[in-house]
């Protein structure tokens, strides 16, 4: 996917683009690894800007995969944001959201190492709701064992209520998990294509 490329950005509802493909949404809290996952998954060290500084993301950026489209979200739960800026985020992910039609599914995205927090919990819960599709992705899998991570995934899908099918980890540093992400996004294609 070497060919991928960053499309536009995004502030209000009105700036959203309509995709003319099956769109996939990355959400989750700030620093939890969405840029880096874009860069594994477009075989490029710096289509999304990495910081190590959470709350970079404060826009909708959408990259264009080919054959599917990447919304990648603002981060949230950063504390050392304003409150009006935190509310801001809200408005545009609401209203993000809101468009469901256009959204095929949704990779929310936390640190494997981390049991999911309340704002994680409230977006599992929103995502519910709204009837959209989801699959957790836990990020940062190479700062575990390999019998670690598996114990690491039951406890993430427990806490969820999910089953372990519902959770891939995935090290953007060594690309470990990429496979089956790239699998899901096959499945999630063909089955909005078929639609």
């Amino acid at each position: 996917m070497a060919d991928a490329k960053f499309i536009t950005s995004a502030a209000t509802a009105a700036q959203f683009i309509k995709p003319d493909k099956p769109m996939i949404a990355i959400a989750g809290k700030s620093n939890s690894g969405k840029s880096t996952l874009i860069n594994l998954l477009a075989g490029q060290k710096r289509l999304a800007k990495t910081s190590s500084e959470p709350g970079r993301t404060r826009l909708v950026n959408y990259f264009d995969f080919g054959s599917f489209i990447l919304a990648d979200l603002p981060g949230y739960g950063y504390a050392a944001v304003s409150k009006a800026e935190q509310e801001k985020w809200g408005k545009t992910l609401d209203s993000f959201f809101a468009q469901k039609e256009d959204i095929a599914h949704v990779f929310l995205l936390g640190d494997i190492r981390r049991d999911p927090s309340a704002d994680d919990m409230q977006m599992v819960t929103y995502l519910n709701y709204h009837i959209l599709p989801f699959t957790v992705i836990a990020t940062k899998s190479d700062k575990l064992s390999r019998m670690k991570q598996k114990e690491r995934v039951r406890a993430v899908a427990n806490a969820y209520g999910l089953g372990i099918d519902n959770v891939i980890s995935v090290s953007g540093l060594t690309g470990e998990g990429k496979d089956k992400l790239l699998a899901k996004i096959n499945t999630v294609i063909s089955l909005k294509t078929e639609s």
